[in-house]
């Protein structure tokens, strides 16, 4: 079987730009490969073209063009054109795209088309409870209503898509996002550094983090020796139009808090591991995610998560058994369990435990690439 994945993202150094749904890409590609699946991954918006092989997956880099008119239609067509030219040339069975901003909108391809939903920029917008741009609603529609079918990272993205945008529930399969589960081992979860509190993901509004900020405050309250740190890329804030919100967190953070905490931006991936294997606690207070692949790695590494109870959160963590569920607005209960996973190191273990064999059991990328691929060809069929 021929597989052309088309994204905006894909982790490596000859590519712009790489985040979660990136990580999860690859992760399938990568594993599609060792399941003598060939796997073609077509990256839009790129610097230059190119065309070189990483782990057995063929990439092709669409450079971005501008035009004298209508850029955003005609760059489409140019994507749709190289991909149609490749799909013909290499015989591929089936394509996949995401749904963010409907990029194949108004695109015809050779083969079925599947779109995953790694979260499209109207359910975004309904979690975050603000308007979304009406050309961004139209883009997202006619992509998929174009589909020949979907696949949600968990029920719950799955649902609200559906219903956002009228779709048919029998085209619709859960399938999880995966990780490489021999790339993610503990080998000392006994061992890390005691009252630090990890939070990975972008600096934005949507991931709570100004929600975490008064959560630490209440923390550092209770327990002085507690350290926050952040990794991941600062953004804008869409609410107030600061051109920082980590510049809120601070206004946010008690003189305690500001002291103990330290952002570090964004590291190499190499290096995010290591500081998920040195975390105490990891916390992801999201209001707004289709999945969250930095929850099941921090799982994978037998970390005790306190994550949000929104919906998706809900197929990741069973509360009180291999982490903790609660919503990001709850700011002193929030700040509770990370006390109390502080407090006891017996439970952080049992509980990191628990998470590891989850993930073994839900998030197995060998298991959820053979669920795909059987996905692929009730399609192709």
């Amino acid at each position: 079987m021929k597989i052309g994945l088309i994204t905006p993202e894909y982790p490596h150094p000859k590519v712009s730009y790489a985040a979660g749904i990136a990580t999860s890409i690859k992760n399938l590609a990568v594993t599609l490969v060792k399941k003598e699946v060939d796997v073609i991954v077509f990256v839009y918006h790129q610097k230059e073209d190119a065309i070189f092989m990483d782990e057995g997956v063929e990439i092709h880099l669409i450079a971005s063009k501008s035009f004298k008119y209508f850029t955003w239609y005609r760059y489409r067509m140019l994507i749709q054109n190289y991909v149609n030219a490749v799909v013909r040339e290499k015989e591929i069975d089936i394509l996949e795209a995401p749904d963010w901003t409907g990029i194949t909108a108004l695109m015809r391809f050779a083969v079925p088309l599947v779109i995953r939903f790694h979260g499209s920029d109207a359910y975004f917008c309904k979690l975050d409870g603000r308007r979304q741009k009406f050309k961004n609603f139209i883009f997202e529609k006619k992509a998929l209503k174009m589909a020949t079918a979907y696949i949600a990272p968990t029920t719950y993205a799955g649902e609200e898509t559906q219903k956002i945008f009228g779709l048919k529930k029998s085209k619709i399969r859960t399938i999880h996002y995966g990780l490489q589960l021999e790339h993610f081992f503990n080998e000392n979860p006994e061992a890390f550094k005691r009252n630090s509190i990890l939070y990975i993901g972008t600096i934005i509004r949507k991931k709570g983090v100004l929600e975490l900020a008064q959560i630490f405050n209440e923390v550092i309250e209770d327990n002085p020796e507690a350290t926050l740190i952040l990794i991941g890329g600062d953004a804008p804030d869409i609410k107030t139009g600061n051109e920082s919100t980590y510049a809120l967190m601070e206004d946010l953070f008690s003189e305690k808090a500001r002291k103990q905490s330290n952002y570090l931006g964004k590291i190499p991936y190499s290096e995010v591991k290591e500081h998920i294997k040195n975390a105490h606690v990891c916390t992801f207070p999201s209001f707004a995610e289709t999945l969250g692949m930095v929850t099941i790695e921090s799982m994978a590494l037998q970390k005790p998560v306190v994550n949000t109870s929104i919906g998706w959160a809900q197929e990741l963590i069973d509360d009180g058994v291999n982490g903790y569920l609660v919503h990001p607005s709850n700011t002193e209960l929030y700040a509770e369990r990370i006390l109390s996973l502080l407090k006891d190191e017996r439970i952080c273990l049992k509980i990191g435990k628990a998470a590891r064999e989850k993930v073994e059991t839900t998030f197995n990328i060998d298991t959820n690439a053979e669920q795909n691929i059987a996905y692929y060809k009730s399609i192709v069929k």
